[in-house]
């Protein structure tokens, strides 16, 4: 890799992988798992934020205890796995991560869903070349991706975190971003609405789409 090359870190729930219908009703299912009525998707996206805990406190106006925490977090994800088969890659994901890789740059993957679900459905859309690492979750969920990126940042060779661009769709990602020194573009395209990321983005750029946020992301280490 070139000592000018960029590094983009791809979220990808929400980001490469277009899912946020299935992750509500999933959500949904593990609301109805406690007696709570289904939100919609409007609502999902002005109130998401993590830990996902705190999430449910903002929709239901308690904390889940952990009994209930860790049933909702079952049936949620039982139903995610169902609801994401139908699932594809975000508008012009394809096209972006060859762009990318054909400009001398290397990106990667970092994600809060769990890694052995994560890296097999990586390679099943034939995009696994692309990357030169791929990191999902490997603890308990409910978390967020501060730490993660230590780690992930730490495991990329010849990555400096000063010409490396987070991606995502959520304000985590932005954080995350800071926490290790790095830049982030934030998409509107999965968990937050335009309105709720640029409430929380501080200054971080918000973009409508995915050749935006390569594009923004290259002048951002220009």
């Amino acid at each position: 890799m070139s000592s000018h090359a960029a590094h983009i870190v791809w979220d990808w729930n929400g980001t490469l992988f277009h899912d946020i219908e299935a992750v509500v009703s999933a959500t949904n299912a593990a609301f109805a798992e406690i007696g709570y009525p289904p939100i919609t998707l409007e609502k999902y996206r002005e109130l998401y934020c993590v830990p996902v805990p705190k999430f449910y406190e903002r929709l239901t106006g308690r904390l889940p205890s952990g009994a209930e925490w860790e049933a909702m977090d079952r049936v949620f994800h039982r139903h995610y796995q169902h609801h994401r088969l139908v699932c594809g890659l975000a508008e012009g994901a394809r096209a972006q991560l060859a762009g990318w890789q054909s400009a001398g740059h290397s990106q990667s993957i970092l994600s809060m869903y769990g890694h052995t679900e994560l890296v097999p459905l990586v390679r099943d859309f034939g995009i696994e070349p692309h990357f030169i690492r791929v990191d999902g979750r490997t603890g308990p969920s409910g978390g967020t991706k501060a730490e993660q990126m230590v780690r992930h940042l730490a495991a990329l060779e010849g990555v400096d975190p000063i010409r490396t661009v987070v991606i995502g769709d959520a304000s985590d990602d932005a954080t995350a971003a800071r926490h290790v020194g790095a830049h982030a573009v934030l998409y509107t395209g999965g968990s937050h609405s335009r309105r709720s990321l640029e409430a929380e983005a501080d200054g971080v750029p918000v973009v409508d789409t995915l050749a935006e946020a390569v594009e923004t992301a290259t002048r951002l280490v220009a």
